[in-house]
């Protein structure tokens, strides 16, 4: 064997970093902060969708129970 070929054999058998102060390469998290208008979009949603459900399905699923068509 060449020694181009023995040297790259020896670099892909050589062990990966184990612990996390070697490995800390790619590890760059972030968070994705929520601007506050959403957050006010989807309270409104839930507040309309509790409203709407109290105010037409309630009403209606008594009158379904009591009578069926």
């Amino acid at each position: 064997m060449s020694e181009s070929t023995t040297a790259a054999t020896a670099d892909v058998s050589a062990p990966e970093p184990t612990t996390p102060e070697q490995e800390h390469q790619f590890h760059h998290y972030r968070g994705n902060e929520i601007p506050w208008y959403v957050r006010m979009i989807w309270v409104g949603f839930w507040i309309f969708a509790v409203y709407y459900v109290i105010t037409n399905l309630f009403p209606i699923l008594q009158v379904e129970l009591i009578s069926p068509p």
